[in-house]
């Protein structure tokens, strides 16, 4: 396998775009799926998105644009994936194309719905791309900071840990720094949850709880992760690293988290539907609410905060009692 060789990138939202600033300066050219042909059009007469970080350009003749989810895996060697965990299934039900021999590195911070799989086990089981060649992208790094080139930090996870600090090198910039690690599943379901906690974290912000309980949330939410992810996946991890405490910390405080503006805007009380039409992307901490509850039924981690704010976004229940009963299990 060519690696990376002819790398490509899918999706056409501001994370996706990221990283396709990111490859820019270490790749001479590279490839772009997008699923909208209208997009790719107005991105080729404008030199950037126009519908995400919109400040960030391109320059063109240094991207091939496809519109043909086929096409763009016949072209690649290395495929990046950052469309929503939501959609993934309806992007990937129009590929004929093998991806067995494709070396597949996931940005997607969720959990296929339905199937309620990580993202690596899903390509594994259903796609037969072996282990060894699928790479999971960790954070902390927010698409609006990257845009900006204010210092990030990426962790590059793979089960074949020379593969992973190949592949490394290819996101490192003056702006982004690397680190590598072989906990794929540690650091999959870490992505999913620091959403999922991030909303209830809005929550408290619009019920206008301060920075003080901030402080003991973030302290119970990192707990309950650790116990989760020990029982899903028993192996030695720093839980207070990067890919985990530290992605945790930006999404729960940061104001460009979207998972903390949905659950934000539902401590303000909005409805769940509401809040959804609102705002103009995707809060995966929703879909990962659900599906992270439903693989937990064979867990059966105790998961307080999980269970409260499921059953304010599934249960309609209100925020106001549901998120004082949760402080009462705080310590």
């Amino acid at each position: 396998m060519n690696i990376p060789g002819k790398v490509g990138i899918m999706g056409g939202g501001s994370w996706a775009t990221a990283i396709a600033k990111i490859i820019s300066m270490t790749q001479p050219d590279f490839n772009w799926y997008m699923r909208r042909p209208e997009q790719i059009e107005e991105f080729k007469k404008f030199g950037h998105n126009p519908s995400y970080l919109t400040g960030v350009k391109f320059n063109i003749d240094n991207v091939r644009f496809f519109d043909n989810i086929n096409e763009v895996v016949e072209n690649c060697d290395t495929l990046i994936l950052a469309i929503p965990s939501p959609f993934l299934k309806q992007h990937l039900h129009k590929l004929k194309t093998s991806l067995k021999d494709k070396n597949i590195i996931s940005a997607i911070k969720g959990i296929v719905p339905d199937e309620n799989m990580l993202v690596s086990a899903y390509f594994n089981k259903f796609y037969d791309v072996d282990e060894d060649n699928i790479t999971t992208l960790g954070g902390p790094c927010h698409a609006e900071e990257v845009a900006l080139e204010r210092l990030s930090y990426l962790t590059i996870a793979c089960t074949n840990e020379q593969r992973a600090q190949t592949l490394a090198k290819m996101f490192n910039t003056h702006f982004v720094k690397t680190s590598t690690s072989s906990d794929v599943i540690g650091i999959e379901y870490a992505s999913v949850l620091k959403n999922v906690y991030a909303i209830v974290s809005g929550i408290c912000h619009g019920l206008k709880y301060g920075d003080n309980f901030q402080a003991i949330f973030i302290s119970n939410a990192i707990m309950e992760m650790d116990h989760f992810i020990k029982a899903v996946s028993p192996t030695e991890r720093n839980i207070c690293g990067s890919a985990y405490l530290g992605d945790l910390l930006v999404t729960a405080y940061s104001r460009f988290s979207r998972n903390r503006i949905f659950g934000t805007m539902i401590g303000k009380g909005y409805s769940v539907k509401t809040a959804q039409l609102e705002m103009e992307m995707i809060a995966e901490g929703y879909f990962g609410t659900k599906c992270i509850k439903e693989i937990n039924n064979e867990f059966k981690v105790d998961m307080p905060i999980l269970d409260t704010v499921y059953s304010i976004l599934y249960e309609r229940k209100s925020a106001v009692p549901a998120i004082r009963k949760l402080t009462e299990s705080f310590k």
